[in-house]
């Protein structure tokens, strides 16, 4: 990606730092390149200048001047409010950037009030780490020219794939929450390794190399994930007494529902939003 952009985050919640923190890893952008407001969180304003060097300010109109980029990662309840203090200093050469989940760029557009460059962005909080999976969509106004930065910058904090925008509150519900359904996994595959006597130390590393295994297995066979999972189990083995009880517990039906959940809550926000900001407006 070009190395000479600035970026504006409004916004400093885990996202936004997720995302600081995996462009400033890959070396691409350099501190004073980054730049980060909020509503009204000094606190937390300090604390990620000192954790990372970047750039502070309660300035907006310096701060959208002096910037390339975009990115909207405040909450999705507040864009309209954020949006209108920045507005006034947007100019035809910004790409903005969101982060929001379920607020769309047609209603991203019309809180600008101007025909500006909006592609929306649905990455996860491994962006820390350089191995988030990202969706991007662009809006009625973003260029071919406007993805491949897209796509570039993204690409320093992991994984990019592009969709169509009506796709992404399944994306939402499926990668962009979809560490935390790790998480809570593993969560339940500890307390089982410690009902089973095994010490903390020794079970964290097996299941996290077991998660790292199994991923790695899923990335490099061409072999589908049941025909692995097969592969694994023997008539009246260890693993298949296992799986049997994953079944009678409605396992991969709770899984689809987790995510169904997600992708309707990232529809309801965006509805929601919708409404509160029509209802304004009128």
């Amino acid at each position: 990606m070009k190395t000479d952009l600035n970026i504006a985050f409004i916004g400093a919640g885990s996202m936004a730092e997720a995302m600081i923190s995996g462009l400033l890893s890959d070396k691409k952008l350099r501190p004073n390149q980054i730049t980060v407001t909020n509503h009204s969180n000094d606190k937390r304003l300090h604390e990620l200048r000192n954790a990372y060097e970047i750039n502070i300010t309660r300035n907006h109109a310096l701060l959208i001047e002096k910037s390339d980029i975009v990115v909207l990662a405040i909450k999705p309840k507040d864009v309209a409010e954020s949006i209108d203090t920045i507005k006034s200093y947007i100019r035809p050469h910004h790409l903005v950037l969101s982060v929001l989940a379920g607020v769309s760029t047609g209603t991203i557009v019309n809180l600008f009030d101007q025909e500006v460059a909006v592609v929306r962005a649905m990455p996860n909080t491994s962006a820390s780490i350089g191995l988030s999976a990202t969706a991007i969509a662009p809006g009625k106004f973003a260029t071919a020219e406007h993805m491949n930065v897209t796509t570039a910058l993204f690409e320093t904090i992991g994984t990019v794939t592009t969709v169509e925008e009506e796709q992404l509150h399944a994306v939402t519900g499926l990668s962009g929450s979809g560490p935390a359904y790790v998480y809570y996994l593993v969560e339940a595959m500890e307390k089982a390794a410690e009902k089973q006597g095994l010490d903390t130390s020794v079970s964290n590393e097996l299941i996290l190399q077991t998660l790292i295994g199994a991923a790695e297995m899923l990335k490099q066979s061409p072999k589908t994930p049941a025909v692995l999972r097969k592969e694994v189990m023997s008539p009246g083995g260890t693993t298949e007494a296992g799986i049997e009880q994953l079944i009678s517990h409605n396992f991969q039906e709770a899984m689809m529902q987790c995510i169904e959940q997600a992708t309707i809550r990232s529809k309801y926000l965006g509805d929601t939003i919708d409404e509160k900001i029509s209802s304004k407006r009128s």
